[in-house]
């Protein structure tokens, strides 16, 4: 499935250069008929260039003094195109073809070979309409976000009503994704018993940083456990290749929901530490919900798992009436 979908991105990437050539040649024909110069001059370049490579086949021996001739020439060629653009108010780099991605060009590989971020997003993208998270996050975002569905009431035991509660978690959630880019150290802690609107932030947060190119990977830490399985036991000799596994570690955002619902083990422990743990080393930031109090995550998981929990997260405590029963749609 995984090299299917692949293929298919990769094709659309095809399309994406033939469209950015195609464009680019338009113009080039209109600034050739405005400055018939400059495609004189593109012209000299180009035979210029031919007669360079002539040079290092037919007169090694004086290739380099031939060269330096012909570079200055081709050096001076460019400098009178750069002033006749200069003096049409034509940018400099209107001739050259525009990517999408100035990264890749549009081929979705960096110069290294690695897969370019723009084509771990569109794979991500292409796994999330798969699962139909897609139409969740349409639906579930900071613009579709009621405050006014959390009770205003005092709740026992605490000092904030729902409310002004949930108005604290939104804002800092909305500078969490304003200064994401920051080098701030920032994680965040999402806790309390179901339906209280955990899930709905994650998918606010993910939305916003999906809007902005960031790549975002959202699941659950049961699945998260299953794609390190496949990769620590699985049959399959190319798993180590396995891109889902890799950007648990490099994605921009990872978002582990449920966390607790996952079987706790030595195994499962030392992996979500070891995924946790290499993040915050690496300053790629984490987002972890649970069901869980910090008192019960202290007893689920060994010592070191949970301190680096609380201190390197922003621990945000929901709490309240169960909302699932209510609509969020802003009204």
């Amino acid at each position: 499935m995984y090299k299917e979908i692949l293929r298919e991105i990769l094709v659309e990437y095809e399309k994406k250069r033939d469209k950015a050539l195609y464009e680019q040649n338009i113009r080039i024909q209109k600034i050739y008929n405005r400055v018939p110069r400059i495609k004189e001059i593109d012209k000299a370049i180009q035979e210029t260039g031919l007669e360079l490579s002539k040079a290092v086949i037919e007169n090694p021996e004086n290739y380099r003094r031939n060269a330096e001739k012909i570079k200055e020439r081709i050096e001076k060629l460019k400098m009178e195109k750069a002033y006749l653009l200069t003096e049409n108010n034509i940018p400099l780099d209107y001739l050259e073809p525009i990517y999408e991605c100035n990264k890749c060009n549009d081929t979705g590989y960096l110069s290294n070979g690695d897969k370019c971020t723009c084509l771990k997003q569109a794979l991500i993208s292409r796994a999330y309409k798969m699962s139909n998270i897609e139409n969740v996050l349409k639906k579930e975002n900071f613009q579709t976000f009621n405050i006014n569905i959390f009770p205003d009431q005092p709740v026992e035991g605490e000092s904030l009503t729902p409310r002004e509660n949930m108005a604290n978690i939104t804002s800092i959630c909305e500078g969490f994704v304003n200064n994401f880019d920051d080098d701030n150290g920032e994680n965040l802690l999402f806790y309390g018993s179901t339906g209280l609107g955990k899930t709905f932030m994650c998918n606010c947060i993910a939305k916003a940083l999906l809007d902005r190119n960031k790549i975002v990977i959202y699941q659950t830490a049961f699945k998260i456990l299953e794609i390190i399985e496949k990769r620590r036991f699985g049959k399959d000799s190319k798993r180590f290749n396995d891109w889902e596994y890799d950007l648990l570690f490099e994605a921009d955002l990872l978002i582990i929901d449920d966390l607790g619902t996952e079987l706790s083990n030595a195994f499962t422990n030392a992996e979500i530490f070891n995924i946790v743990n290499t993040r915050l080393i690496n300053n790629t930031k984490t987002i972890i919900s649970t069901n869980l109090t910090p008192k019960e995550i202290s007893e689920t998981y060994t010592d070191r798992v949970f301190s680096r929990i609380l201190d390197r997260f922003i621990p945000l405590k929901f709490f309240g009436p169960d909302l699932r029963y209510y609509r969020w749609e802003a009204k």
